[in-house]
């Protein structure tokens, strides 16, 4: 009986202190990272429950440099996103490596985002989802479409989409035989890549049916045959080729541009033990694999495709192959002020005639 009690008094206790140290996660991200069935999984485990904001990148930098790095616990912009915004903000705090499991992230890519997200030494992102952007094209519509330049043919007059956003101004560059990631160090020599990149935006106007903004938005368009070669993402591609085998993701032939989406912690986040649960729960090799179901990226988790769907592995080896993978764009860390530059290339664009 004594014994019974003892034993009943240990859980009542562990319970408690588990109690004691849950904390609520305000976690700023990409719809489909933090799946239901993830969150209800980890608050289970852990005791913590997650608040979920759903953004985009600028967004993300929006709402933590008007609170200064505050409002939220962990974020997720992409890796291109840090380093600069840390230096003109300083709305990040750096990552304490011993509390992640290194163990879970596929050391390549670990070691990569390090080196992209330093800055005066100290390492302020870890990987988490990635993907690339490049073309999403009815291949019975618009078979020649290969490269982003590709859009400004005459056979697709008309029926053609991209965003008004930076990937589209890189994207054009690289396919123009342009380097402009090479030209990141030097604004004047951007300038002028921006300056050629423009000048052919403006004469593709006539070829382009809609600038899209939403990515529901630019799978009707396509679904529909009112577009059939566009600028997008490689998931969207493969959303609508399980419906439509004519249409599918290409990765260009200048390169699809790839991004790395992270785990940072907000400078003035306050939750600080589970944002480290979250990290190191979510990189788990079964953990990821939902993600990736949901999310239709993969993520930077070690075996975290093993249990990914049979169909997605496919769709996704039918648009890379070890050359496309080889060829793929990593965007580096944006320079500060850089994006001033391309914010007024876009302006003058989407204001010409």
């Amino acid at each position: 009986m004594k014994l019974a009690l003892f034993s009943t008094a240990l859980v009542a206790t562990a319970l408690s202190a588990q109690v004691a140290s849950a904390e609520t996660l305000r976690l700023l991200t990409w719809g489909g990272y933090a799946p239901d069935d993830v969150i209800a999984l980890f608050e289970a485990e852990t005791g913590h429950t997650v608040e979920v904001t759903t953004s985009n990148n600028e967004e993300m930098i929006a709402k933590l440099r008007a609170t200064n790095g505050g409002g939220f616990d962990l974020a997720q912009p992409s890796q291109d996103r840090i380093t600069s915004a840390q230096e003109e903000f300083g709305i990040y705090k750096p990552i304490d490596m011993a509390r992640v499991n290194s163990e879970l992230f596929i050391p390549s890519m670990l070691a990569a985002t390090a080196g992209n997200t330093t800055y005066n030494g100290e390492v302020f992102g870890l990987p988490h989802v990635w993907g690339t952007s490049g073309l999403v094209v009815n291949t019975a519509m618009a078979a020649d479409v290969k490269d982003y330049t590709d859009l400004c043919d005459a056979s697709v007059a008309g029926k053609v989409s991209y965003r008004l956003k930076r990937p589209t101004l890189i994207g054009f560059a690289y396919s123009m035989g342009l380097d402009p990631f090479a030209a990141y160090g030097d604004t004047a020599a951007y300038q002028e890549i921006l300056d050629q990149v423009e000048a052919e935006l403006t004469a593709c106007k006539p070829n382009v049916k809609t600038y899209w903004d939403g990515g529901d938005e630019i799978k009707n368009l396509l679904r529909s045959g009112e577009v059939v070669a566009s600028m997008a993402w490689d998931t969207g591609g493969w959303q609508l080729n399980a419906d439509n085998p004519d249409i599918t993701f290409v990765a260009p032939e200048a390169g699809a541009l790839g991004w790395i989406d992270t785990f940072v912690l907000p400078a003035r986040g306050r939750a600080d033990d589970a944002a480290y649960d979250w990290i190191n729960f979510v990189m788990r090799p079964d953990i990821a694999a939902m993600i990736t179901n949901v999310a239709g990226n993969f993520t930077a988790a070690v075996d975290g495709d093993a249990d990914v769907s049979a169909d997605l592995k496919a769709r996704y080896q039918g648009s890379f192959d070890q050359a496309a993978i080889d060829n793929i764009k990593w965007y580096p860390p944006v320079p500060a002020g850089l994006e001033a530059l391309e914010g007024a290339t876009l302006d003058r664009i989407n204001a010409a005639n």
